[in-house]
């Protein structure tokens, strides 16, 4: 065979070797991606009751996966803020997110009141004009003053998430003097309408954190945040409350009870 087709053939051989090991770690980093998907979940639900996840040689049988596939799971774990490797004691948990359901209407305190205490400071509030997509949701003419109000929002001391809310003033003004460092306006606005709260409108949607909403829930500038966008109606139809709310992505996570139907 001639010299220069040696080479061809060497450099085939060496391309399907090159091509075969990048299979491999793409595979290897697939399952070590849907093992921590696992391993997320246990985490999120108190699986792990004593703070410590099995050794490495454990998860690896228990989970049918390779030694080096339970340290990229648990690298991408550890790189989300969940877990961290000590020496002598080996990985534990070190963050706890807090399950926020998606199927009732409630506020923040009345979500988390098996987590503790949630705290609310009032960063910002009185009239403003209601901008035109405000305006618009609210069912308001555009520029009509609304009550705005910026709030950080803690659970046991901790920046929990950042509330930006939009209520029409002639609700909104009974608001002035009410405590709302302690309470929910989901339960001012029902004692102040005479009315329970219908339904609401939500999206939500993953967003980086400005640079004022990294500050104020201290958190990385740029970090991924959860932005809940709600519009609360009272029991009769009428749109009384639009929120802005961006949750700490590391401590919380959406959940919900979702019923097939075509």
């Amino acid at each position: 065979m001639p010299t220069s087709d040696r080479l061809r053939d060497h450099a085939g051989q060496g391309a399907t070797t090159v091509a075969a090991h990048r299979a491999r770690r793409r595979l290897r980093a697939d399952q070590a991606r849907q093992l921590a998907d696992l391993l997320r979940h246990q985490l999120l639900t108190v699986g792990f009751p004593d703070g410590t996840l099995p050794h490495e040689s454990t998860l690896a049988t228990d989970y049918r996966a390779s030694r080096n596939t339970v340290r990229q799971a648990l690298d991408l774990l550890r790189a989300e803020g969940l877990v961290e490797r000590l020496p002598g004691v080996g990985t534990v948990v070190v963050a706890q997110k807090y399950p926020h359901g998606l199927d009732h209407l409630m506020g923040l305190a009345e979500t988390l009141r098996e987590h503790g205490r949630v705290t609310n400071e009032v960063r910002t509030m009185g009239p403003a004009p209601a901008p035109t997509p405000v305006a618009d949701r609210l069912q308001v003419p555009p520029g009509t003053d609304v009550l705005y109000i910026e709030r950080l929002r803690r659970l046991n001391g901790l920046p929990l998430s950042l509330d930006l809310t939009y209520i029409p003033l002639d609700i909104g003004t009974a608001l002035l003097g009410a405590d709302l460092e302690n309470t929910d306006v989901f339960r001012l606005l029902e004692a102040i309408t005479g009315q329970r709260l219908g339904h609401a409108e939500i999206t939500l949607e993953a967003v980086n954190a400005d640079t004022h909403s990294a500050a104020v829930l201290e958190a990385p500038r740029g970090a991924a945040v959860l932005m809940l966008e709600r519009l609360t109606h009272l029991a009769d139809g009428r749109p009384v409350d639009l929120e802005f709310i961006r949750f700490r992505g590391d401590r919380i996570t959406m959940s919900g009870l979702l019923h097939r139907s075509l």
